[in-house]
């Protein structure tokens, strides 16, 4: 088994940047999807008593998973970037014991 090399510290702003854009990207991406599905401009709120609890929980639900697909896939695109460029893969933060190498 090899020793993991420690990823320089230039990662931390890349992974906020990346962090902060995905989150942008997914909010744009609900907002096209909301409108194609159910041709509205605006999702439902929480707050909205005009709104049924099934169409702010549907707009929840597809909200979170467009922001776990799309920041997944962004942080992904990243390590593979910076993998390419340092050739380490950053560390996820988490302890990797147990966990998938």
């Amino acid at each position: 088994m090899r020793k993991k090399k420690k990823l320089p510290v230039v990662y931390k702003p890349f992974g906020f940047v990346l962090g902060w854009a995905s989150g942008a990207l997914a909010g744009l991406t609900f907002q096209a999807m909301w409108k194609a599905l159910r041709h509205e401009e605006d999702a439902p709120d929480a707050l909205d008593r005009e709104r049924t609890w099934r169409e702010v929980l549907l707009a929840a639900a597809v909200q979170g998973a467009i922001f776990a697909v799309v920041r997944s896939a962004v942080d992904r695109a990243g390590a593979k970037a910076i993998e390419r460029t340092t050739g380490v893969w950053p560390e996820s933060g988490k302890d990797s014991k147990g966990g998938r190498h």
